[in-house]
Parts: structure tokens; C-alpha cells; sequence
């Protein structure tokens, strides 16, 4: 049975935000664009699992998030590289960069760049997609606790990586809700 007209709307207005996650947290448009394509396939194959209590975009992003794992679990068993083909792949990322989004500085896609998975993805999720430590620890599975935990060491690591040092002003302090 194919998705509902409704639900193929709301996954269409999902998909500038969904591209927004997807390319911070694989830095390539390319990737990113391959990223979105396999979870808006997911979610339409698996469309009657959606409760429609929830919000769809936290659903998105889920699977956005499991998809990624899944293709970090799946590249880590397959990494083992000849060492010419290694040398070919490494040249081909340097000459390869990739133009910045429109109104992150360099430096800053650099420094996001330096943290793991587990810091960056809660910090995007929360500071860039806006949701809240509940709504980001629904994504990503994890306690509300560990998501305001990781963020503020990936807030700590970025100043230190930046240089400026300062802490986070009120502002940008988040409530649980």
C-alpha cells in the first residue's frame, strides 16, 4: 500500500532540515545527499510504522541518525584499502573541498570537523535543528542527561579549538523540557 498523500507532504517539508542534518554530519553534499535519499526511502517503505502522535521531523532524523551508523559500522568493516588506492582516495579528499554552507565560517566547520560523532551530533541537533534535550535524546536514543552532557563538551572543545575561550553566554543555555 503506498503512503498517504498527507504524510508524502510532510516528508517534502522535511527535507530542507533533514538535507541541514545530513550534510553536518557527513561534511560532503555528495554523501549527504545520498544520506537523505536512503532515510526518505526508509520512512516511505516503513511509512505505516509512523505514529502520527509523534513529530515527524524527530522521526526523520532517527532514521537519518541510524542510517548514518549503519554506513559508519558498514565503512569501518570495509575500510581495509590497498595502499596505492588509500594514497589515490587521500588526494582525492584534499583536492576535493568542499565550498562552505552559507553562514558557517570555515574555522568553525574545521573545529566541528575535530569532534566525534557522539559530542557533534547532539550539538546539531540541538543548536542547528533547534530541538530540545529531550526532543534530541528521542533521536538519538539516549538520556536527556548525556545530551546536555555532550554538549557542553563539545561547546568546551570548540572554544578551545576556535581559541577564544570564553564561556557560553546565558543565551544560549537550553531548558529541559
Amino acid at each position: 500500500m503506498d503512503a498517504p498523500d498527507n504524510f508524502k507532504r510532510l516528508l517534502l517539508a522535511a527535507i530542507p532540515r533533514l538535507r541541514r542534518y545530513a550534510r553536518s554530519l557527513v561534511f560532503d553534499g555528495p554523501r549527504a545527499d545520498d544520506l537523505v535519499q536512503s532515510t526518505l526511502e526508509r520512512a516511505l517503505t516503513r511509512w505505516q510504522q509512523f505514529d502520527e502522535r509523534r513529530d515527524l521531523l524527530l522521526w526523520l532524523l532517527s532514521i537519518a541518525h541510524n542510517a548514518h551508523q549503519d554506513g559508519l559500522r558498514r565503512d569501518a568493516r570495509l575500510s581495509m584499502l590497498e595502499p596505492e588506492r588509500m594514497e589515490q582516495e587521500l588526494d582525492r579528499q584534499a583536492g576535493a573541498a568542499q565550498p562552505p554552507d552559507i553562514g558557517l565560517r570555515l574555522d568553525l566547520l574545521a573545529a566541528l570537523r575535530t569532534l566525534t560523532p557522539e559530542l557533534r551530533e547532539p550539538l546539531l541537533l540541538v543548536v542547528v535543528e533547534q530541538l530540545s534535550y529531550a526532543e534530541a535524546a528521542q533521536v538519538l536514543r539516549i538520556p536527556p542527561g548525556t545530551v546536555m552532557s555532550r554538549i557542553s563538551r563539545a561547546r568546551l572543545l570548540l572554544r578551545r579549538v576556535l581559541g577564544d575561550g570564553k564561556p557560553p553566554s546565558r543565551s544560549h543555555l537550553r531548558r529541559v523540557v
